[in-house]
């Protein structure tokens, strides 16, 4: 797979590494493009296991920046269900039609940013403390990860429904993302067989480029207030969905 990877591929994914490295600074809702990015090259499934470990880079290093933000009260009441939506997904992603699972996952992004921008205009701004939609969410968002790395449009609707600050918000996704990306490698090499020797050496190569991206990504997070970063996110989430649905 390494060697076989031509100047046009490894573009793309050195764009897609640099992306993420943005992604994981705190620039949130951009995960879908650098899922998109790397179809472009693997195929669907081939590419979950291949930006996992590039994954685990990022969050690494947005646990160590973003540390002493994190809120846990709302990464526990997440967490398990996200779990057993890991679970779910990597049976149900064993025999899936990659190519109508895509498009659908794609228009259920798009409406989970419309439903997002309803919420911040409508005049109550109650927090649903009901575990119904911390399970929701988490089900969803467990699933998604597992099948197509997809997790953060629906642990973006949790998380900006808690109207958490913008630290806060990055803080906790970020150990939020450590913890199922660790908890999914298993799955990958063991039940799917996405991840290898040879997609590691792809890695490799990635790593520095995600590290730059994640040097430009916190110096202009800096000069971002909460409004325009909750906007941001909802814009290119369903930016993202477009792309997933034509890819």
């Amino acid at each position: 797979m390494f060697s076989v990877l031509t100047f046009t591929d490894w573009s793309v994914v050195l764009a897609a590494a640099f992306v993420l490295g943005l992604s994981k600074s705190g620039i949130k809702g951009i995960s879908v493009i650098i899922v998109a990015l790397l179809v472009f090259v693997f195929d669907a499934k081939a590419s979950t296991g291949i930006l996992i470990p590039m994954l685990l880079v990022g969050d690494i290093c947005a646990v160590i920046y973003y540390n002493r933000h994190v809120q846990w009260k709302y990464l526990i009441r997440l967490l398990p269900f996200m779990m057993l939506g890991v679970v779910l997904g990597t049976f149900v992603g064993k025999g899936m039609d990659e190519e109508s699972f895509r498009k659908s996952m794609a228009i259920v992004i798009f409406i989970s940013v419309v439903v997002m921008f309803w919420w911040d205009r409508r005049k109550s701004k109650a927090v649903p403390k009901h575990i119904g939609f911390a399970g929701l969410m988490g089900l969803t968002a467990g699933f998604t990860s597992m099948v197509g790395n997809l997790a953060g449009s629906f642990s973006n609707i949790f998380f900006l429904a808690m109207r958490l600050p913008k630290d806060a918000f990055i803080g906790t996704t970020a150990w939020l993302f450590l913890i199922i990306n660790l908890f999914k490698v298993p799955f990958h090499v063991f039940s799917w067989g996405t991840i290898t020797w040879e997609t590691l050496k792809i890695n490799l190569v990635a790593i520095p480029v995600i590290l730059l991206g994640l040097f430009i990504g916190v110096r202009l997070l800096k000069k971002v207030n909460d409004k325009l970063f909750r906007q941001f996110i909802l814009v290119m989430t369903a930016i993202g969905a477009i792309l997933i649905y034509f890819t």
